[in-house]
């Protein structure tokens, strides 16, 4: 690991200096980087994977299933409103259970992180970690979320909820026999959510380096702002 950061450092000097960061050291603008990346990460993992970590946040609350949307109306007129409850209650809490298993995977992320990385992220838009984030680890996140979200399911009765509303639904005429997967369903959603989290993460280090907590990630960011 420590050859690996040595050669960083030597590989990122040009480009540090072309983003007229010449008061900063080669260590401190990796070391800031990665710590932002980690804390960015953890802090959006935090928050969502407890309870109401979804359920009660409105830009992250997962909905009924889009093809589910035009019948939850309908069967609320007809008293089955209920259902409908327990299946989004149901969803939010199978994915606050899977979120916490995501820190590890973004932290490696960052330790694997290229030079090339660094340097898009550096000079990338408001959410250019985010969308490192999203590239690196998406399709190994939603392989690790779905027997975590399948055992979350299992113990909550999701899918059993799920087959009860879509087959009163179905007893109206309005719902196709063909239903998507409601683990799947969840693990996506959760995994936007989360993505959607360390973005605002990202965006507030961004905005207001002096008012993170890290004195290493103010002197960076606050220097790439200038």
């Amino acid at each position: 690991m420590r050859i690996l950061l040595l050669c960083f450092l030597l590989l990122t000097s040009p480009f540090v200096n072309a983003l007229g960061l010449a008061d900063l050291s080669n260590k401190d603008a990796a070391s800031g980087l990665k710590q932002a990346l980690t804390q960015g990460a953890g802090n959006a993992v935090a928050t969502l994977g407890k309870a109401d970590g979804f359920m009660g946040n409105p830009k992250v609350k997962i909905p009924l299933p889009d093809s589910l949307q035009q019948v939850d109306s309908l069967l609320r007129t007809f008293g089955g409103g209920k259902y409908a409850d327990e299946l989004v209650l149901t969803m939010n809490r199978a994915a606050e259970a899977a979120v916490p298993e995501a820190k590890a995977l973004l932290i490696k992320s960052v330790k694997d992180m290229s030079v090339q990385d660094a340097k898009g992220i550096l000079t990338g838009g408001d959410t250019a970690a985010t969308e490192y984030f999203r590239g690196k680890t998406r399709a190994p996140l939603a392989a690790k979320f779905l027997p975590i979200v399948q055992k979350a399911t299992a113990k909550v009765g999701l899918a059993q909820k799920y087959d009860q509303f879509a087959g009163k639904a179905a007893s109206y005429g309005l719902l196709d026999e063909n239903q998507a997967n409601i683990e799947k369903y969840v693990t996506q959603k959760a995994l936007d959510g989360l993505y959607l989290m360390i973005a605002e993460e990202e965006k507030a280090i961004r905005k207001d380096p002096v008012g993170q907590a890290s004195s290493l990630l103010s002197k960076v960011f606050g220097a790439i702002g200038r």
